[in-house]
C-alpha cells in the first residue's frame, strides 16, 4: 500500500467512530482526539478498526504514534514495510 491509500483507510477506519467527519478539514499534524473529541472508547475502536483492515498488531505503548493522521500514516506504512 501506498501512503495514499493507507492514508484513505485510517480516513475510513475514523469515519466509522465519526460519521460527522469531513476528510478535507482534518489538520494531518493536529491531535486527533482533540480535532475530533474523540473518547479513549472511541480512539480505542479505532485502533481496533485498523488492526482489522491492516492486519497489524498496534501495541499500546505505540498509540501515542498515532496520535495525528500524519502519525497514523507514518506509523503504518512502517509496520506494513515490517510485516
Amino acid at each position: 500500500m501506498n501512503p495514499e491509500q493507507i492514508r484513505n483507510a485510517v480516513l475510513a477506519a475514523l469515519s466509522d467512530i465519526a460519521p460527522e467527519l469531513d476528510a478535507q478539514t482534518i489538520d494531518p499534524k493536529a491531535p486527533l482526539r482533540e480535532e475530533l473529541d474523540l473518547d479513549s472508547m472511541d480512539f480505542l475502536n479505532f485502533v481496533l478498526g485498523l488492526h482489522k483492515a491492516f492486519g497489524v498488531e498496534i501495541p499500546e505503548p505505540d498509540y501515542r504514534k498515532m496520535g495525528t493522521l500524519d502519525g497514523c500514516v507514518a506509523y503504518l506504512a512502517e509496520k506494513m514495510v515490517a510485516a
